[in-house]
């Protein structure tokens, strides 16, 4: 029974340390899942994944064929060069390239999301992998005719028999692409390092950000848990820009009131790398975006409440920013063959 007693108080005395290192008490700790080291990736039951897999998902996710007009891949928005997002204030796509209302959301760790997209229309990565094909204004292609397409091409055939056990399929096209994109996972941060216990990891002044995340600037109570993300949707005052007079967001799909202006919040892991930032792009810089969140957000009828005036000093703007920097992990190394951007002009095989 002491021996018990013991190693309660042990592991309570760690548990309690590891709050304290982030800023939480243990009042704190329900409202507020603690930012750390990313789990594993957890995969669907009616996904598993394997090799063979992923291989023909990274395939699709660099075949311009996928696109109406041959030319607009998943990876043409999702760049890896760009952080997996274009670099752009919002996506360029559909026949004439016009550009979209919305920001390129980054694929990084979207393996972790709750939903898909700024609104959350998609649950899964499979749902969301065939609404751009789809989609009029991004790749603007028919299922139909990607499976026509893709069917004539003996590689592809060979390849989604031997995944699948079929032929090509709009559903085994989801399924690998979102196979692919659930090894797009970038850890071991300078922040993750610190949180395993390399008190190097982090400089004095990251360390300083990381105690504003946590408690002066608020961010965690958007921001949390091991993505730096609470997977909600939260109305902070974004101006419009771009072709959208208005962006209603999240309403468009829950039909809520509340949800008037609402948008998804995004992981924070790698965000240096992800700009422009918000639904629309409309901050180019992480400075901007501090300084947005510092004078109170923006103005909207619906704005949470959660946003408010900081009062953050310039020092403290720059700690808080060399501790977003400090969650930019490891590049993921990819390798692919590029297909060809015209069709039917290909050789056999991919």
């Amino acid at each position: 029974m002491n021996m018990i007693r013991i190693a309660k108080s042990f592991f309570g005395g760690i548990f309690g340390l590891l709050l304290t290192m982030q800023g939480i008490s243990a009042g704190d700790f329900p409202l507020f899942p603690p930012i750390g080291p990313l789990p594993p990736v957890t995969f669907p039951a009616d996904n598993p994944q394997t090799e063979a897999k992923v291989e023909l998902g990274k395939k699709l996710y660099f075949d311009p064929r996928l696109s109406g007009n041959n030319w607009i891949s998943c990876a043409t928005c999702h760049n890896p060069v760009f952080g997996f997002t274009d670099g752009l204030p919002r996506a360029l796509g559909g026949p004439a390239s016009k550009e979209g209302g919305r920001h390129s959301p980054t694929v990084i760790n979207a393996a972790y999301n709750e939903f898909q997209f700024w609104d959350g229309r998609a649950a899964t990565l499979e749902e969301q992998a065939l609404g751009p094909i789809q989609n009029p204004n991004e790749m603007c292609e028919t299922l139909d005719n990607v499976v026509r397409k893709l069917s004539g091409i003996p590689d592809y055939v060979k390849a989604f028999q031997e995944v699948f056990g079929t032929g090509v399929t709009a559903d085994g096209i989801a399924k690998a692409i979102a196979a692919f994109e659930r090894t797009v996972i970038y850890a071991n941060s300078p922040f993750d390092r610190y949180m395993q216990g390399d008190v190097r990891a982090l400089s004095e002044s990251a360390k300083r950000g990381m105690d504003l995340f946590q408690g002066k600037a608020e961010c965690i109570k958007c921001h949390n848990g091991p993505n730096f993300t609470d997977n909600k949707f939260h109305n902070i005052g974004v101006p419009a820009d771009g072709p959208l007079k208005e962006d209603l967001g999240r309403y468009n799909v829950t039909m809520n009131d509340t949800d008037k202006g609402a948008f998804k919040t995004p992981t924070l892991r790698n965000v240096a790398e992800t700009g422009p930032y918000m639904h629309n792009g409309y901050f180019p810089t992480l400075f901007e975006v501090v300084q947005f969140y510092n004078g109170g957000g923006g103005r909207s009828e619906n704005k949470s409440p959660d946003i408010h005036g900081l009062n953050l000093t310039g020092q403290e703007v720059g700690d808080l920013i060399e501790f977003m920097k400090a969650l930019t992990g490891e590049m993921v190394r990819i390798t692919y063959q590029s297909a060809p951007l015209a069709f039917p002009k290909v050789p056999v095989g991919f």
